[in-house]
């Protein structure tokens, strides 16, 4: 399976949702993007299919190692540019938006550099 935004935007938000709660499951990640509980059960299959998130029979989400090591990813980054966007003037909720739009889009080479240069420079 490709990841592309959308797999990377789940997998984070199921990322969140884990380090808030101890245990998570589909109707969790339907409040917090504000899907349908038919979308949302669409991708968990596709995301289970893929090898992404592991489902138990109560129906509890676990990341895979896989899954788990894309959400961090895409979390470091989001973090990392809302942070960035944030110290240089940018409202918290356009930086928020903002950063949504590029953690995506950006190379690992780039997002490396920019990293670098922020923490050196912080």
């Amino acid at each position: 399976m490709q990841v592309g935004e959308t797999i990377e935007n789940y997998l984070e938000t199921i990322f969140m949702l884990l380090q808030k709660q101890d245990s998570i499951r589909s109707i969790d990640v339907v409040n917090e993007m504000g899907y349908s509980k038919p979308t949302i059960s669409v991708m968990m299959k596709q995301l289970r299919e893929g090898g992404f998130i592991e489902i138990d029979e109560s129906g509890y989400i676990t990341l895979t190692n896989v899954g788990l090591d894309i959400a961090k990813r895409v979390y470091e980054r989001h973090v990392l540019l809302t942070e960035i966007l944030i110290k240089l003037g940018v409202t918290e909720e356009v930086a928020h938006e903002d950063a949504c739009k590029v953690e995506h889009q950006l190379s690992k080479e780039s997002f490396a550099r920019i990293k670098e240069y922020y923490l050196k420079h912080k």
